[in-house]
């Protein structure tokens, strides 16, 4: 009989429980989707890593920024309260100086009750009293007296100017009336010597155009006379072809005078109009003659590519032929590996135990 009450191996049991159990901590792991972390992304952990260190130096020129922000602050604050400071220290200077030289102690309205030179019964004038009123009533009445003799003599004398201008103004109306009186009498001839002088020149430019239009009309009957006459003279209806020959040479006319061609001129392009209706003849046939040398050639050239299309045609036929072939011969052998597979090779299909056994280790 087999022995097998053996006696149990308990290091051997130890290091068999240990490797079972980190076989359940390694399921775990794996198996587990919010731990697992098979495949690492170097690229992507890498991008991580540079984003991360642009950050991270972004935020230290930021701070740079701002710290150097807050020193120049600071400098322009410390400049404002050193310039405070300067503008508070002059003005308190500019006003003790103001007040050293402008408001002295003997300069104020109470200087006299505060003066140490004086005492207590040392008082020169009360509030109301009124000194120098003798002196000052004196003063007023003379002022009084000299201003009413002053009036006096201003109102005589405007008086005065008064009278005299009254004196000169009619005087002056006078002069203006006697003036007026002349100036109307002066005007009154000038209008009559204008009126008789208008008259004279309209009288004389009435005659003088009076003789200009019979000159006129006479001389315009001359004029019309004289063009008659050499319309009848003129080249125009007498149709001298001399006057038609152009400047810029004999074969060239004027057209506003040319009358028509000459019987030679006519019979010279008749004969030139034969030559070249011959001349057209002779190129008609020969290019009739040419066409039919292209026809010939065109008839030539069709046969040959018909012949040339039915050997293509033949050919193809026999390129097909063998493409039939060859797809049949492809086609069976094709057949036969398929069979060779399903009867020879694929003999033994997997069975849904063979799927069962994936994902229940780690190894």
């Amino acid at each position: 009989m087999y022995k097998l009450d053996l006696p149990i191996d308990h290091k051997e049991a130890a290091a068999i429980e240990r490797r079972r159990k980190l076989e359940e901590d390694r399921k775990s792991r794996i198996f587990n989707p919010k731990f697992r972390t098979i495949g690492v992304d170097p690229e992507a952990l890498e991008q991580q890593h540079r984003d991360r260190s642009q950050r991270e130096e972004l935020e230290k020129r930021r701070e740079h920024a701002f710290a150097a922000d807050a020193v120049r602050s600071d400098k322009l604050s410390m400049l404002l309260q050193q310039r405070q400071e300067r503008d508070i220290r002059e003005l308190n200077m500019a006003m003790n100086d103001f007040r050293t030289l402008h408001q002295q102690p003997q300069g104020r309205r109470e200087w006299d009750l505060y003066d140490p030179r004086c005492g207590i019964a040392s008082l020169q004038k009360f509030d109301g009293e009124d000194l120098n009123m003798e002196n000052r009533l004196r003063y007023q009445q003379d002022q009084t007296r000299d201003w009413a003799l002053r009036q006096m003599d201003d109102k005589k004398r405007a008086q005065e100017d008064m009278e005299k201008a009254n004196r000169l103004y009619e005087l002056k109306m006078r002069e203006l009336d006697q003036r007026a009186s002349e100036l109307a009498r002066a005007e009154d001839e000038c209008r009559r010597a204008i009126s008789m002088a208008t008259s004279d020149y309209n009288r004389s430019l009435s005659n003088e155009k009076a003789i200009k239009e019979a000159v006129k009309r006479q001389q315009e009957e001359d004029d019309k006379l004289t063009d008659i006459q050499n319309q009848l003279n003129s080249d125009l209806l007498t149709e001298n072809p001399a006057v038609a020959t152009s400047a810029f040479g004999p074969h060239r006319v004027v057209p506003d005078r040319w009358k028509g061609m000459s019987p030679e001129q006519l019979e010279e392009i008749r004969k030139q109009q034969k030559i070249q209706a011959e001349e057209a003849e002779r190129r008609r046939m020969e290019e009739m003659q040419r066409e039919h040398q292209w026809d010939e050639i065109r008839k030539a050239q069709a046969r040959q590519a018909m012949l040339l299309e039915r050997q293509s045609g033949r050919q193809r036929k026999e390129v097909d032929r063998d493409l039939s072939d060859i797809n049949r011969r492809l086609a069976y052998e094709q057949q036969s590996y398929n069979q060779h597979l399903e009867k020879e090779v694929y003999t033994n299909p997997p069975t849904a135990a063979y799927f069962m056994q994936f994902n229940t280790t780690t190894r």
